[in-house]
Formats: structure tokens, C-alpha cells, sequence
């Protein structure tokens, strides 16, 4: 068991080495070596996506430890070298730390510890890329790479609590048409008092189905486009809707509903970022809540959305912490974490 691996200094050096979403290259190169100098089993790769199996495929099933290795870009504001390391006062200074290097330290060191034990599971440990993009070179690209799983890990900063409910994302591009005409004149179709319709019912319809964690489905109409000038009866009007699903629907059943109950044409941009809703009653979530683990939901998404299999998102660090200037991870959170998440997966029947 790689008991005494140097996680804090693989973290000081991922810092050291920009990792923005599509632009992960360098730093999935120097993890691939890292892994490999490691021990921690043949690395696997596809496109800037790694992933380690704890033993060959067999009849148990497969536990997904999964954390991302791409940053956003530095905000506003830093006072420190985005990217060095620093060390202060028990904290680790610098991008990505909190999102997602103390999850990916985490993880690494929890796939060492349990690798190589007797569990009723098999364990793959992955550090893909795109992450903060929604992109496609990302957990969607390795996935089938991998075949089966049957639970993961997400690591995100939660503060170590579990995130039984992610909230999904949908955007719909709406247009309501009309007929033009001069302004001055009783004539025409005024698109934009067509569209009142619809977006009066987007501001206040409620979905039947709410989740305990999540609330109700949350529309929210945030952009409108009509008219070419102050005398001409727009014909047509345009408006974006931000769509949160709350893991009571899949968003194609989302989808449906909304275009049946609307009088304007929807176009959905796509549908992949779904929801998700772990059941209390997941042995996961029992053991969690058996160590004294909080349970919530959580509104922002992440790679939850694209797994086709049970997942808990949890991890050292805070959310809050994340994509702000100044940057950085408690150190005793990563080991803690470390702690936690062995408890947590040990022995664990799924």
C-alpha cells in the first residue's frame, strides 16, 4: 500500500502547471508519469483522461473514483501566483487546489490504501479532463472505455458532506412569431405579446415531482431578443430559458412536458447535463450517514451529470472556495478526507 506517496507535492506541481478545460495536455502528462512512478498500477489513457484498475475484470462490481485534473481560468482579484504553490498558515495556496486537486490528492490516496486489500469490489481510479466545460473529451470520452460500473465517487469540495442530489442543467431557445406591421396603425401580431404566454408560465409553473434535497424543477427565463425599430410590430420574439432539473425527471421527460404545455416553438441546446438522486437507502449513503455525514443537495453540476450509474459527489474543500481569486485547500481537510473516504468505501457492499 502506497501508504507515503507525496500527494502534497504531486498537488504543488499539477499548480505549477496550467491546466485550463481543452488545454489539459501537460498536466495529464506529468499525472501519467506520476501515477506510473507511483505503483499504482498500469495507467491507462485516452485523449487527457487516465484511469487505474485495481485487478483484472471479475464478477464483482465496480467502484468509479473519479476527480477532474482541468481548472477555469484565474479570477479577478488574485493577489498570489495563480500558479505557484504556496504554503501558509496550514494552507495550500493556488488554482486548482480546492477545485479539484484536494479531491484528486484524495482520491489517489484512497485507491492506494484500498487497492490492494480484499473488498467485495473492484476499484478504478480516473482524472479526466473538461470537466468545468460540460465538454465531451472529458468522463464521457473514458466511460466506455471502462465498461461497468455499478457506483462512483465523485470528488468535488463538498466540505466531506454527501451530495445526494445534483441539480441538472437544460437550455431551450424559444421563439414566438407574430405578423408585422406599423406601430401606428392597428395592424399586425406583436410577437413579444405572444411570447408573454409563455414565459408567464415558465415564471410560475410548478412540476408535480419535488425532490427532498433539491426542491421543485426551477425555470428562469434570463434572455429576450425582439423588434428592429420603435415603429415596426416585431414579428418575431426570441428568449432563453435556464431549465434546473431536481432528479425527480430525466430531462427528456422534462423536455416533453414543457413542449406540450407551451404555445412557442422550444429548441433544447442539448440534454446530456442530467440530474441525479441517490436513494437514501444506497448502502453508501447509510455508511455516510452511519459516520455522521451530512446529506444535501447540491445546485451546481458537475461530472454526476453524465454518469449513467449511482454516484456520490463528495470531497475535501469548500464550493465556495471555488473559481475565486486566492484560491486554496486546507491541508488537514485533504487528509481527513483521506480518513472519511476509506471508511466510507471499505468493505462496502453495493
Amino acid at each position: 500500500m502506497q501508504k507515503d506517496m507525496d500527494t502534497l507535492g504531486l498537488l504543488k506541481k499539477l499548480v505549477s502547471i496550467p491546466s485550463f478545460s481543452r488545454e489539459e495536455g501537460p498536466a495529464c502528462d506529468f499525472l501519467e508519469g506520476w501515477m506510473e512512478e507511483a505503483g499504482l498500477g498500469e495507467v491507462h489513457r485516452i485523449g487527457n483522461n487516465l484511469w487505474v484498475e485495481s485487478s483484472p475484470a471479475d464478477d464483482r462490481p465496480v467502484i468509479l473514483l473519479n476527480a477532474h485534473i482541468d481548472t477555469v481560468r484565474p479570477a479577478s482579484g488574485y493577489t498570489r501566483d495563480p500558479f505557484c504553490a504556496t504554503e501558509e498558515d496550514g494552507r495550500l495556496y493556488g488554482l486548482g487546489t480546492n477545485d479539484d486537486g484536494g479531491s484528486l490528492a484524495a482520491l489517489i490516496q484512497v485507491y492506494a490504501l484500498l487497492k490492494d486489500t480484499p473488498q467485495p469490489y473492484r476499484l478504478i481510479l480516473s482524472a479526466t479532463a473538461e470537466e468545468e466545460v460540460s465538454g465531451r473529451g472529458g468522463l464521457d470520452l473514458l466511460l466506455p472505455e471502462i465498461g461497468r460500473v455499478d457506483f462512483g465517487i465523485i470528488g468535488e469540495p463538498t466540505g466531506m458532506r454527501m451530495a445526494v442530489a445534483e441539480k441538472g442543467l437544460m437550455v431551450l431557445d424559444c421563439v414566438s412569431c407574430g405578423k408585422s406591421g406599423h406601430a401606428a396603425r392597428n395592424e399586425g401580431v406583436n410577437a413579444i405579446y405572444e411570447a408573454l404566454g409563455p414565459i408567464d408560465w415558465f415564471r410560475n409553473h410548478v412540476f408535480d415531482r419535488v425532490n427532498d434535497f433539491l426542491g421543485p424543477v426551477k425555470m428562469t427565463v434570463t434572455q429576450i431578443d425582439a423588434g428592429t425599430q420603435h415603429n415596426v410590430v416585431p414579428d418575431r420574439c426570441t428568449f432563453v430559458v435556464d431549465v434546473r432539473p431536481n432528479g425527480m425527471y430525466t430531462n427528456p421527460e422534462l423536455l416533453a412536458l414543457i413542449k406540450d404545455s407551451v404555445d412557442c416553438e422550444v429548441k433544447e441546446r442539448s440534454t446530456r447535463i442530467g440530474s441525479s438522486s441517490l436513494p437514501m437507502d444506497h448502502p453508501a449513503v447509510v455508511r455516510g450517514l452511519s459516520l455522521g455525514l451530512e446529506p444535501f443537495g447540491s445546485p451546481t453540476t458537475s461530472n454526476q451529470a453524465v454518469c449513467p450509474f449511482p454516484t456520490l459527489k463528495i470531497g475535501p474543500g469548500e464550493s465556495s472556495r471555488s473559481h475565486s481569486a486566492d484560491e486554496y485547500i486546507v491541508l488537514d481537510e485533504i487528509s481527513e478526507g483521506v480518513r472519511i473516504l476509506t471508511e466510507l468505501l471499505n468493505g462496502l457492499e453495493i
